[in-house]
């Protein structure tokens, strides 16, 4: 495996390792001592966001200069629509990015295996959700929709700070806060997937309805970054 695909996965199973397992300690149930009651609902959706937008700022200061630092196979196909891939190379990311989704889900439910107050089916691990799992209990069709348009804004952002006349210097504190923006809007609503890797791993390692319901967070994040590039292509030039 050569040093892009290494980084996109290395750089997908840290984000879905932190970011998915602050989304457990301070969002899941965990019983009659739960660590969210400490923390407050409000309070876990905060810690959440942040979580997910800083670690993935430091990624992309870590690993940007490797692999670019999508980590997120919705990036990956806004770049390949803008024109800025080859599809041949988009293919080996997406299968690196949910490679790095499925072992960083992996290690969080290992480790979270050695405290006796975690339970998988009533915790979980950060996995998204509509309907019944959607803390408002959104519809398919509203999860679809706000995913679609979230990952849009998540995706066409990066592609405007990462373009030929931007400054390189400040894009990841600008990926870092745009992607915060979102998961405050989205966690209420589906958990905030914006990201087919970081959703499939923890539906995988969760099962059940998780997975029932992950091709909604591959197909509309993908659509979100294809029409993302779409935008950009009308609305900017490189």
């Amino acid at each position: 495996m050569n040093r892009k695909l290494s980084a996109e996965l290395f750089g997908t199973a840290t984000l879905v390792y932190v970011a998915c397992g602050v989304a457990t300690v301070t969002l899941g149930q965990w019983g009659a001592h739960g660590l969210a009651r400490w923390w407050g609902y409000n309070g876990g959706v905060l810690a959440t966001a942040l979580a997910f937008g800083l670690v993935l700022a430091g990624l992309i200061y870590a690993i940007g200069s490797v692999s670019g630092c999508h980590i997120n196979p919705a990036v990956t196909m806004g770049m390949v629509v803008s024109k800025r891939m080859p599809l041949s190379e988009a293919v080996q990311y997406w299968v690196a990015q949910f490679v790095g989704g499925i072992v960083g889900a992996a290690a969080l439910r290992f480790t979270l295996h050695y405290t006796n107050y975690w339970n998988r089916v009533r915790d979980g691990l950060g996995q998204n959700g509509f309907g019944t799992h959607s803390t408002i209990h959104m519809k398919t069709m509203g999860a679809f929709i706000m995913e679609t348009i979230l990952t849009a804004l998540f995706v066409y952002v990066i592609l405007t700070v990462t373009a030929k006349q931007a400054h390189a210097a400040v894009a990841g504190l600008v990926i870092g806060l745009t992607l915060t923006l979102v998961h405050l809007f989205g966690i209420p609503v589906t958990g905030t997937s914006v990201n087919p890797a970081r959703s499939f791993g923890p539906a995988l390692m969760v099962g059940g309805d998780a997975m029932g319901q992950v091709w909604l967070f591959i197909v509309a994040p993908l659509v979100g970054g294809a029409l993302a590039a779409v935008a950009y292509r009308f609305l900017n030039a490189d």
